[in-house]
């Protein structure tokens, strides 16, 4: 059980120098991360509740790439990682990230597990939010594989899968953000999450279509992109993202004390800087390839490519700078997804590319671009290389973001192998052909026609019995 084992003084939350997971000077006993006073605790619990509505934008955008016939369960999925995800952070996650007990490591956070802080601790409101926020984080990163997943995976095995991915996230943000991690004593700089978040989100979404394989039929016809089964969908779940963004960017700002709340403010204005730069290299990249048609996921994907892209530095940028930052990501966003679709990787949603590819650019440009961000202590006092800081930031920018695409592809991995020793992470290629929202949910959608192929399969398939008499979604069987 998580408690107070520090000596607490009056000065808690009073260094308003204090970078986001720095250690405080106020009272050196207090690991940073729990620094907060009244107005910071606000701010990060606040911004915890809206990062949380990034669940709502994947879920939507996820069930409007897929076909009608699978929608509800990509979203039962991300409500899987929400709840699996969650409970497996608050037992070992949050330990493993931010733990200090004599077992840590540079490479591993140890104690602190099972998060629950009683009434006379003085660091109480402090942990509590500093545990909601990098819940936030944590759901945020394992929901990204779903997409990646989506159409082909067992949703029994996903759960499974669901659990245990906590694994894959936790220990590569104790490397970047605790104070213990190799990385952050190196001088890695992350502020919001390009590597810790999204490169780990991306490269397990690239391990995890790899080893799943493509979707039945996915190439036969070539490598175009399926229909979407929802564009609408699409875009609003684009929208609530990037609604969610700016506080998953700004809120990374640890608070609003001292000088805090200045680059709080300018980390939204960047983050919304890099987005425009993102949404201008799709309305081209899509127009001129597409001979004047404007292709939705080209548009979705570039803007998410550009956000990835400035996460990592997002108050560190000049607003040219975080511009021309989310214009490269959008760029690589949007070559990378047919590159990855040549190699017969089916990533659904192009996870693969926006977070993992735009997130080793949005990484390394922080070597580049960063200023100083004075009197905070974020960069510890370095800038990049195109500020006069020479070549040291981009040496640790880069090896952070070979160490977590190393790390994400291989414990993904591994667990899915685990996984799939246990129950097959694949789909029966009958349930993948008429769908995993009859098959798995019983949920049969009239604008799905599969009655010729239930009737088909009647002679081989196990399960027919049980679904060939489910009534459409929104029918009402009592009714004559």
């Amino acid at each position: 059980m998580m408690c107070s084992t520090y000596p607490i003084c009056s000065g808690v939350g009073n260094d308003s120098n204090s970078g986001p997971g720095a250690t405080n000077t106020s009272d050196s006993n207090i690991p940073g991360i729990f620094d907060l006073d009244v107005g910071d605790t606000n701010w990060v619990i606040t911004s915890s509740f809206i990062i949380f509505t990034m669940q709502t934008g994947f879920g939507m955008l996820e069930s409007g790439c897929v076909s009608i016939k699978n929608e509800v369960n990509i979203m039962m999925k991300n409500v899987a990682d929400v709840v699996l995800g969650g409970l497996t952070y608050w037992m070992f996650g949050f330990a493993l990230s931010f733990g200090n007990g004599p077992c840590t490591t540079p490479f591993m956070g140890c104690g602190n597990f099972f998060v629950d802080p009683t009434v006379k601790d003085p660091l109480m409101g402090p942990m509590n939010a500093a545990f909601l926020f990098q819940l936030s984080f944590a759901t945020t990163a394992t929901t990204i594989v779903s997409g990646a997943m989506a159409e082909r995976c067992n949703f029994k095995a996903y759960c499974i899968f669901s659990f245990l991915n906590t694994v894959v996230y936790c220990i590569p943000a104790g490397w970047a953000w605790g104070d213990h991690g190799f990385l952050n004593r190196l001088g890695y700089v992350d502020i919001a999450g390009s590597g810790p978040v999204h490169l780990i989100g991306g490269s397990s979404a690239l391990a995890s279509a790899m080893m799943l394989g493509p979707r039945l039929g996915r190439y036969d016809m070539g490598n175009e992109p399926l229909p979407l089964g929802s564009p609408v969908n699409a875009v609003m779940g684009l929208f609530v993202l990037w609604w969610g963004w700016l506080a998953f960017n700004s809120g990374s700002t640890y608070g609003v004390s001292g000088a805090k709340w200045h680059y709080a403010a300018r980390a939204a204005v960047q983050t919304m800087m890099g987005s425009f730069g993102g949404g201008c290299v799709g309305l081209g990249y899509s127009m001129f390839l597409r001979e004047g048609r404007l292709d939705i996921m080209d548009l979705i994907n570039s803007i998410l490519g550009s956000l990835v892209s400035i996460t990592a530095g997002c108050f560190l940028y000049r607003s040219w700078e975080a511009l021309l930052i989310g214009t490269v990501g959008a760029i690589i966003a949007c070559i990378s997804m047919p590159l990855i679709d040549k190699m017969r990787i089916d990533d659904p949603v192009g996870a693969s590319s926006v977070h993992g590819a735009a997130a080793v650019w949005g990484v390394i440009a922080v070597g580049l671009f960063a200023d100083n961000p004075e009197p905070l202590d974020t960069t510890s006092g370095r800038s990049g290389l195109f500020k006069g800081g020479g070549w040291y930031m981009v040496g640790v920018q880069t090896l952070g973001a070979f160490c977590l695409t190393t790390w994400g592809i291989l414990s993904t991995c591994i667990i899915l192998w685990i996984v799939n020793k246990i129950i097959s992470i694949r789909m029966d290629p009958y349930d993948e052909l008429i769908g995993a929202d009859l098959t798995e949910h019983h949920i049969r959608h009239s604008q799905v026609g599969v009655s010729r192929a239930v009737s088909a399969l009647r002679p081989i398939y196990h399960a027919i019995a049980d679904i060939k008499d489910i009534q459409n979604v929104g029918s009402n069987p009592g009714m004559p």
